[in-house]
């Protein structure tokens, strides 16, 4: 099976423009592409993990990548999927989060040799004389269309700034002017960037005339990356200080049964062969699937060690002791000992279990605390402080999360 139609068989490919010429260029390893990630943050999330594992397999099959670092979009922010307006970043804070991408991309993608291409928008975009933009590239814009995107659709009822508006043109902007100076002949995005890419690919054409070769592909996995990559507490990412490899392994561990197999098909490298034996696989099996899931992504993006080490601690706990080397962990002081001894309330909000007090004693209330194995039902318990000595306590909250807590 060759590459473009893996990429179909695998669930990964939602719409495309100009099929056949896609499928003859990423088959023959002839595709440069590229995939933009806007800096908002100081980490790369799960939802960036997919479109990452999408790159390795096209440069696996001999496509050029272009991981697009968003230095100049991030200065204006995407209105996609947003309610509001995104937090305005200074430029030392947008090229901080830019470095930190940069080192979490070289883990997925061979940038040796030409192999594969990082660049940043801000190197072009920053220097654009505004009225020339205007005449050059606004003109090939029709505000009518812009305005029927989905993503300018949603945000029309709250209010939706001129500065946002820009955003389309300037992603468009990005693909004719690396189509002009990198030979960039594809884009690829989620579903929620469509039609800014479709701007891309039509802007080329009007500027370079209709026979120039530029091509998009929106991707399933993407979309469903900011769906999966979002938790009660925040973003699931790649930055293990952020996210503990037990804790990136334990989310995947706890997927919903219906999303396993279509996970492992989405975003591991198993055979396909070997994933299809699976789809009849219910009740145990289903765990034993998790198991798989967890493992090579974990492996994928923190190292097979440590994806070991997760899953030896996972199974420990679950199976009843174990070790807690590798468990989330909350270094506690004296000075949050009152007379020698800690409420529970205040240890789970301390230990990051929960966001405040009222949503720690509602949990308690309804028997999802246990400490060391015991449950708690007091919402005033009160623990030693001698009992958080040496390798402390391990906090269980609800059926599947494990959080240890000793005294520094």
């Amino acid at each position: 099976m060759q590459i473009y139609e893996e990429l179909k068989a695998r669930g990964l490919i939602a719409q495309v423009t100009d099929e056949e010429q896609i499928r003859e260029l990423v088959n023959n390893g002839k595709a440069t592409f590229y995939i933009g990630f806007d800096c908002t943050a100081d980490s790369l999330h799960v939802g960036h993990f997919m479109a990452l594992c999408l790159m390795k397999r096209l440069q696996m099959a001999g496509n050029r990548p272009i991981a697009l670092i968003g230095g100049g979009t991030t200065m204006v922010g995407d209105p996609s999927g947003r309610t509001d307006m995104r937090q305005m970043l200074t430029p030392e804070t947008i090229q901080h989060n830019a470095g930190c991408f940069k080192k979490q991309m070289e883990k997925f993608i061979d940038f040796s040799d030409g192999k594969a291409l990082m660049l940043n928008n801000a190197d072009w975009l920053m220097d654009l004389n505004y009225v020339e933009l205007l005449r050059e590239v606004g003109a090939c814009f029709s505000v009518n269309n812009m305005l029927r995107a989905e993503c300018y659709k949603q945000r029309m009822e709250k209010g939706l700034s001129f500065l946002e508006f820009n955003y389309m043109i300037m992603q468009s902007y990005d693909f004719y002017h690396m189509f002009q100076t990198v030979g960039c002949n594809m884009q690829c995005g989620g579903n929620d960037q469509w039609s800014n890419m479709l701007g891309g690919t039509e802007l080329i054409r009007r500027k370079l005339g209709k026979d120039s070769h530029a091509m998009t592909i929106t991707l399933l996995l993407t979309s469903e990356g900011k769906k999966m990559g979002k938790t009660a507490k925040g973003a699931v990412w790649l930055d293990p200080n952020k996210t503990t490899p037990y804790e990136f392994y334990q989310y995947w561990r706890n997927i919903e049964d219906a999303d396993v197999l279509k996970c492992i098909r989405m975003l591991t490298f198993l055979p396909l062969e070997q994933i299809d034996e699976m789809d009849g696989w219910e009740g145990s099996q289903l765990n034993q699937a998790k198991e798989l899931l967890a493992y090579e992504l974990t492996k994928l993006v923190h190292s097979e060690e440590e994806a070991r080490k997760a899953q030896e601690t996972a199974r420990g706990l679950f199976a009843g002791g174990g070790s807690t080397a590798n468990m989330p962990s909350t270094a506690l002081d004296a000075g949050q000992f009152t007379d020698g001894k800690i409420g529970v309330l205040t240890l789970l909000v301390a230990c990051g279990l929960c966001a405040s007090n009222g949503e720690a004693r509602r949990l308690v209330q309804q028997g999802g605390i246990a400490v060391n194995d015991q449950k708690v039902t007091a919402a005033d318990a009160m623990l030693a402080q001698d009992t958080f000595a040496g390798e402390g306590v391990v906090i269980k909250k609800g059926k599947k999360v494990f959080h240890r807590a000793y005294l520094q």
